[in-house]
């Protein structure tokens, strides 16, 4: 294509054959009218026309030089454009996987009246843009045909500036309705968050207490411990004693065999009853041991020992009085069988109303080993939940900052997309304007030949190819002036954005003081449920009352066993009662070790704690190094692009005052044209006056060769008749030697406005290559570059925010299921 165009511009001027031709006829001419001093003034003149004539051929070559210079011009803007439109189809695939993400990440609401009135004003600035246009048209109608079709193009890309402000509105609102998402997502989270604080915090003084009541049970098990030592010494102290006394108390037995015939019924009964008293005494025992209840109950037996101890002593002193009161065994029989009626009697009763509180005993100690389990597990969550909610705050501050950093980046990308677009549609009317021209100029060459006048058609196509780039420039500019609009309307929504903070910021500290209340009234909840386990430790005290009451009975059952000579099975009793302590102090001790697992186990939980910790501590400090290395490049890319912009406002005043001069030369070259429009006429006319001035100059050289030798001898007659064909020729000739002087004058004062505007050439050629280049399309591949990091890492911080949603739902789920487990509880206690 080059090279066809090349060929086309060197057949555009004269070839070197038909100059040379002329220059060999201008010689001859020369040589002929060398010597002729009455032919001297016509030489001078051709002269200066073959000057004319020269200087033209070589204005020529000028031109078609600079034709090629333009050709190569265009195939290497060509090139950019095709570079420019790859990069392009980049930015729209990267564009639209953005708008994919960011519909999948975000739902769409509708905007606010605040900012459907800011986009009415956008469109309202727009309407009145496009009526300034529409005027501005209305004006040029009656202007040449080259800037009627510069009008037309100003309206056909009037309608595509139409059609991108309509795209440019729907993806503000887009971009509004995201943050307004984004925003509500936020608030709701803070609120979910300072829920999870309250809790955390209620959950941590219940982790406390528990941790107090833990140490306090550690402390009991401990004393219980030396308490049961000293208890197996008296015990065994005690045994001693008691086989001692069983010596003394055979010789009683013979006295009372009648006595322990006649009882051995009841005895029996009364052995039954006191085994299955041991027996549920035991399981009680052991299920108060599990809970908070054992220290209650060691010191029961411990009061139980001493007074059984206090028993012996006293029932001894009655075996040695029964000695002696032998006589009265009849009565006393009696008043026996009465008292053990009246003692089963009660027992029954007592057993009943035992079974009834043992039961409930039972029912509540498992309830509390529940909640303590509960206890347990909501402490762990509570933990767990303190540190997802530091890392959700932490997550949630720096998905705020990149999702803000990110939207600054996409809208400085947007306008340096929608730049470049505006510069790469200028290219393409350029492209097409240059081929146009290129076609007018093959046409004008056809039409002239090989006429000078090609040189200045296609000069003036060249100055028309320089009015259609000063068109497109002002377009650049327009569409330029609509971005600092489209600028300025992103700065306002900034700053509603940040006035939206501050009032959400407001929302929060409100939210803060109701968590402040609710914390208050949780407290006054945990009063409650300490007046209720008071009730539970006076309810406990009344059962241990109702134990004692018990165990007068059993006593009384064993002063008669004792009045009835039954040592032989208090013996046993305490044998069973010793084994039974043992297996107390063996289970005491199963529990020290669980417990002691269980520190061990919560030792390591700490530890583990407290590395997740140090962990996420130097995280966030990697975190904030990169925040401000972001930090440091954004702000020198802003600096870049301030600097860019300044040059490119100097670009625009400079392309204006050529626009200007263009315009001056433009008018001049067509005023011009039209005077040059009648050359070839003049050109032939001037060729046969040429013709007929050789031709009379033979003719006045013949006559003056007669006038000096004379060959008539009557010249001195005067003859009759005139030759007025002769004198019209010669008034001819003059005024063609006049307009061919006038004509001399206008081609050199023609190359002279040719000089000047090749001038104003070079110059907007230099202003042209000052203008962008690949340097542009460099910057755009690193911002290009920048913006895929930022979008996998947008992506990256997205779905790490939908995992911590559902952590966060799942602790609200957890948190509810807590809440109603203790609302329970409540209305149990």
């Amino acid at each position: 294509m080059a090279t066809e165009k090349k060929d086309g511009f060197e057949e555009m001027g004269l070839e070197g054959s038909a100059f040379e031709a002329l220059e060999r006829d201008f010689q001859e001419v020369l040589q002929d009218l060398v010597g002729d001093k009455s032919l001297e003034r016509f030489r001078v003149e051709y002269e200066k026309l073959h000057r004319a004539l020269k200087k033209s051929h070589e204005s020529e070559k000028r031109l078609i030089k600079k034709c090629r210079e333009l050709n190569q011009e265009i195939v290497a803007n060509a090139a950019k454009v095709q570079t420019a439109l790859k990069l392009s189809q980049e930015d729209q695939n990267t564009i639209a996987s953005l708008k994919k993400e960011i519909e999948k990440a975000w739902k769409m609401v509708d905007a606010s009246h605040e900012k459907e009135q800011r986009a009415k004003e956008t469109i309202q600035q727009l309407k009145l843009e496009i009526t300034n246009l529409s005027r501005l048209v209305e004006q040029g109608a009656g202007l040449t045909l080259g800037q009627e079709n510069t009008v037309n193009e100003l309206s056909k890309h009037k309608e595509e500036l139409t059609a991108e402000r309509d795209n440019l509105t729907q993806q503000l609102v887009t971009a509004r309705n995201e943050i307004v998402e984004l925003q509500e997502r936020c608030r709701v989270l803070g609120s979910e968050k300072q829920g999870h604080e309250a809790d955390a915090d209620a959950l941590r003084t219940q982790i406390g207490k528990s941790k107090a009541e833990l140490e306090r049970e550690q402390r009991k098990r401990e004393r219980l411990e030396r308490e049961i030592r000293e208890i197996k010494g008296q015990l065994e102290k005690r045994t001693e004693e008691s086989r001692s006394k069983q010596e003394a108390i055979a010789k009683a037995h013979e006295d009372l065999a009648r006595l322990e015939a006649r009882l051995r019924e009841s005895e029996a009964q009364v052995q039954k009853a006191h085994k299955e008293n041991d027996a549920l005494t035991q399981r009680t025992q052991k299920l108060q041991q599990e809970l908070e209840e054992c220290i209650s109950t060691n010191t029961q037996l411990l009061a139980e020992n001493s007074q059984r101890d206090a028993e012996l002593k006293v029932k001894e002193d009655e075996i040695s009085r029964a000695r002696a009161a032998a006589n009265k065994e009849a009565k006393l029989k009696e008043q026996m069988v009465k008292k053990v009626k009246d003692v089963e009697q009660r027992r029954t009763e007592v057993e009943s109303a035992r079974d009834v509180l043992r039961g409930e005993v039972t029912r509540l100690e498992r309830e509390m080993e529940a909640q303590k389990r509960q206890m347990d597990t909501d402490r762990k969550a509570i933990e767990d939940m303190g540190r997802e909610k530091d890392l959700l705050q932490n997550n949630l501050r720096k998905t705020q900052t990149a999702t803000q950093k990110q939207a600054d980046l996409v809208k400085i990308q947007e306008n340096t997309k929608k730049n470049l677009e505006a510069e790469i549609n200028g290219y393409k009317t350029e492209a097409q304007r240059q081929r146009k021209s290129i076609y007018a100029l093959e046409k004008e060459r056809e039409k002239y030949g090989q006429q000078a006048s090609d040189a200045t058609a296609k000069y003036l196509e060249a100055l028309e190819e320089v009015k259609i780039r000063q068109m497109t420039i002002m377009d650049l500019q327009k569409t330029i002036q609509e971005g600092e609009q489209k600028l300025k309307q992103q700065q306002n929504l900034y700053e509603a954005v940040r006035s939206d903070r501050n009032l959400y910021s407001k929302n929060l500290i409100e939210a803060q003081d109701e968590i402040d209340e609710m914390k208050r009234k949780f407290k006054i909840m945990n009063h409650q449920i300490e007046q209720l386990k008071e009730e539970i430790t006076a309810k406990d005290n009344a059962l241990v009352k109702e134990h004692f009451e018990h165990k007068k009975v059993d006593r009384e059952l064993d002063s008669l066993k004792n009045e009835l000579n039954e040592l032989k099975s208090k013996v046993r009793d305490g044998e069973e009662t010793i084994a039974g302590q043992a297996s107390e102090i063996n289970k005491l001790n199963h529990i020290i070790t669980e417990a002691d697992t269980e520190r061990t186990s919560m030792k390591k939980e700490y530890d583990q704690v407290i590395n997740e910790r140090d962990i996420l501590g130097t995280q966030l400090i990697r975190r904030n190094d990169e925040l401000a290395l972001l930090y440091e490049k954004i702000k020198i890319q802003q600096s870049t692009l301030n600097k860019g912009e300044v040059q490119y406002r100097e670009r625009l005043e400079d392309m204006r005052m050529l626009r200007l001069k263009i315009g001056d030369l433009k008018r001049k070259l067509h005023m011009l044209k039209q005077q040059t429009s009648n050359f070839d006429v003049l050109r032939n006319e001037v060729y046969h006056l040429q013709r007929e001035l050789l031709s009379e100059r033979t003719k006045v050289k013949a006559l003056s060769e007669e006038l000096e030798n004379p060959m008539n001898v009557h010249r001195w007659r005067k003859l009759e008749g005139s030759d007025p064909s002769q004198l019209e020729m010669i008034q001819k000739i003059q005024t063609l030697q006049k307009r061919l002087i006038a004509k001399t004058e206008e081609v050199v004062e023609k190359d002279l406005l040719i000089q000047e505007k090749e001038k104003l050439y070079v110059e907007l050629k230099n202003i042209l290559a000052r203008q962008p280049g690949p340097e542009v399309a460099e910057q755009l591949s690193i911002y290009q570059s920048n913006l895929r990091d930022k979008t996998r890492q947008m992506k990256a911080m997205a779905s790490e925010l939908n995992m911590y949603q559902a952590q966060v739902n799942e602790y609200k789920f957890e948190i509810e299921r807590i809440t109603r487990e203790l609302q329970d509880v409540k209305r149990r206690f």
